[in-house]
């Protein structure tokens, strides 16, 4: 039988346990929950996204992007807009098993096909012209950096998305498809293009994977120096 008084003090403990300690509870909950449902930011260790984004940047993810989200799951409670072409997402990637941030290229119902690192939607090429200053460049002659230019949307607003892409020379995944995107799919590619496991080699992102959209860096860590920070790059706009 248990004694009346060590159950008593235990109720008195547990009381003012959580007396002093709930402030601590509800905060701690309600960053979990902002994290996984409202804001969050996101490491990103590889240079697939180069030059737009480099190893060691944590970008910050905006989880309202596109979805009202029930917090640790990617159940939609509330469908708030659909990811555009040029947008940066970050997706949890069922076929990589991992989480991964690319930019969007195709949407729904369009035809996107890649030719000799010329990306083609719906039949039209997309504008690209030179990016002149040299220290954009990696000191070869089969890596160039060009600006390339994207239209958002068919609203006919002329709402152009313009980005700085990496192209190697006849690398390995400089022409691919066509194909045309399913719906609630999505066809991404990564600024590094032939240094990038996108939809050329996951194919299309289902759109319940996609966790947020990301336009900036909130700060960012020099893997070969140390681990020191690059002060240029915090809040760096992408």
């Amino acid at each position: 039988m248990i004694d009346p008084d060590k159950l008593h003090n235990l109720k008195r403990y547990t009381a003012n346990f959580w007396m002093e300690f709930r402030a601590v509870a509800v905060f701690l909950v309600l960053m979990i929950a902002f994290r996984s449902a409202v804001a969050d930011w996101s490491d990103v260790p590889t240079g697939s996204m180069k030059p737009t984004i480099i190893e060691g940047d944590r970008i910050f993810v905006k989880k309202l992007a596109y979805d009202l989200r029930l917090p640790l799951t990617h159940i939609s409670l509330l469908r708030l807009a659909d990811p555009q072409r040029g947008d940066i997402i970050i997706f949890d990637s069922a076929v990589s098993e991992l989480r991964l941030v690319k930019r969007v290229i195709g949407v729904p119902g369009d035809v996107v096909e890649v030719r000799s690192d010329v990306v083609y939607v719906n039949g039209e090429p997309l504008h690209y012209s030179l990016v002149e200053d040299a220290s954009d460049f990696d000191g070869s002659d089969f890596a160039r950096d060009m600006r390339e230019s994207i239209q958002a949307d068919n609203s006919g607003d002329n709402d152009l998305r313009e980005y700085t892409v990496r192209m190697t020379r006849g690398g390995r995944l400089s022409s691919y498809g066509p194909v045309e995107v399913p719906d609630d799919s999505y066809f991404v590619l990564g600024d590094n293009r032939d240094n990038s496991a996108d939809s050329r080699v996951i194919g299309f992102v289902p759109r319940s994977e996609i966790v947020g959209r990301s336009d900036s860096v909130v700060l960012s860590l020099d893997y070969e120096n140390s681990y020191l920070p690059r002060t240029e790059r915090f809040f760096h706009t992408l």
